[in-house]
């Protein structure tokens, strides 16, 4: 009798035992908790149905400054933005607001304000807002932190960014080549203008000195892979170059070329069918080496006033300045001299390639033994446009 008892009891407590662990269960099952970030939200999980007074209606979170616009993306110049917002709930009221997984101030208006330091790049905020019955509406906004060149070309209606190699070779490894004394320095100079006083950003310029062949076609193929139809790239060469008067063929001579194998050696021809496949808006190139000029169909440059910026931007193009035709140029060069003293004190917003050569054109002919050249680079997608230099303010 007292075995039936003891058992009796066991499955009693048994049997409660499960009940209350059902009763728990099932009261877990009606909640939830979604987390982000640091900030964990409770989100019930009663169906509409089942409340005492239903609450379908989600709440509603609206950007007061600045504009989004339809799609919630802003681009800006600022290193800082501040994002005031209001969410409302017409039946329950808001009872919490997550801003990028921390809960942010609410006033009792339902307005917010969030600030935020911008990194270069694109920005995310996310934002969610939990009325009282735990119904949540979550939002996401992008900002794009402009970098300076971006800037100013959205301004100009100009999508592209500014993109440069800037190659200088003094110092050759064939004992045969006399080795230079000014081709790097003149790159360095370059590369000092350009990013000082125009919109060419430092990440996005290349400056390679006493460049092997190798350096050369790495350098281009990056670009190839990197730029867009709306960028805009600058080439600039100064080392020995050769000229082939049987083959018509124009060679620069990198600083591991061999005089003896011309494989070593980068052809025109090669460099024209990057310019080719590298799919810029516009692409310049400079060349101060022997016998630059063979690498374009040269014109006269017009002395008349240029065209409007714009519709000079917006045709592609592909020219090139050298600092001669098919004669050697002097290892001093008042071609790279004067290109860089023109950028330097250019006093206007843009300049045109073809400005530019005009403003030094007259000088390098009265101080060299060298006439400078520009035009069209040939067969490789010149449209008429022009490279426009931007300065920056």
């Amino acid at each position: 009798m007292e075995i039936i008892k003891s058992n009796n009891f066991k499955i009693r407590y048994i049997l409660l035992a499960c009940l209350l662990f059902s009763f728990q269960f099932c009261f877990l099952l009606q909640a939830q908790k979604v987390r982000s970030g640091k900030s964990s939200i409770h989100i019930s999980n009663i169906k509409a149905e089942e409340k005492s007074l239903s609450d379908a209606v989600q709440p509603l979170i609206k950007i007061i400054s600045p504009d989004f616009g339809q799609k919630d993306k802003l681009k800006s110049n600022q290193s800082e933005i501040t994002v005031i917002g209001k969410v409302t709930d017409i039946k329950k009221g808001i009872n919490r607001i997550f801003v990028n997984s921390q809960e942010s101030e609410l006033k009792e208006d339902g307005l917010f304000v969030y600030k935020m330091l911008l990194k270069k790049g694109e920005n995310k905020i996310n934002i969610i807002a939990v009325d009282n019955e735990d119904n949540y509406y979550e939002k996401n906004l992008t900002i794009e932190r402009l970098i300076e060149s971006k800037l100013v070309t959205t301004r100009l209606n100009i999508a592209g960014e500014y993109y440069a190699l800037l190659i200088g070779v003094d110092e050759y490894e064939d004992p045969v080549l006399m080795d230079l004394d000014n081709p790097v320095r003149d790159a360095q100079n370059l590369y000092n203008v350009l990013v000082s006083d125009y919109y060419f950003d430092k990440e996005n310029v290349k400056l390679i000195k006493n460049a092997k062949r190798d350096d050369i076609t790495d350098a281009l193929d990056f670009f190839a892979e990197r730029l867009t139809k709306n960028d805009n790239l600058l080439i600039f060469y100064a080392g020995h170059g050769w000229w082939d008067e049987k083959a018509n063929v124009g060679y620069w001579l990198p600083s591991d070329a061999r005089l003896s194998r011309k494989a070593d050696w980068f052809r025109n021809s090669a460099l024209c069918d990057y310019l080719k496949e590298i799919d810029s808006k516009h692409t310049l190139l400079i060349a101060d080496a022997c016998f630059g000029g063979a690498i374009f169909k040269t014109r006269s440059v017009s002395m008349e006033a240029p065209k409007a910026i714009q519709m000079l931007y917006d045709l592609p193009s592909r020219k090139a300045m050298t600092s001669g035709t098919l004669t050697v140029v002097p290892d001093r060069s008042a071609f790279v001299k004067y290109l860089i003293d023109r950028l330097s004190t250019n006093e206007g917003k843009y300049i045109s390639s073809e400005q530019l050569f005009s403003s030094f054109r007259i000088a390098v002919i009265n101080n060299s033994d060298v006439i400078p050249q520009y035009g069209e680079i040939r067969n490789v997608g010149d449209e008429g446009g022009d490279f426009i230099f931007i300065k920056k303010d």
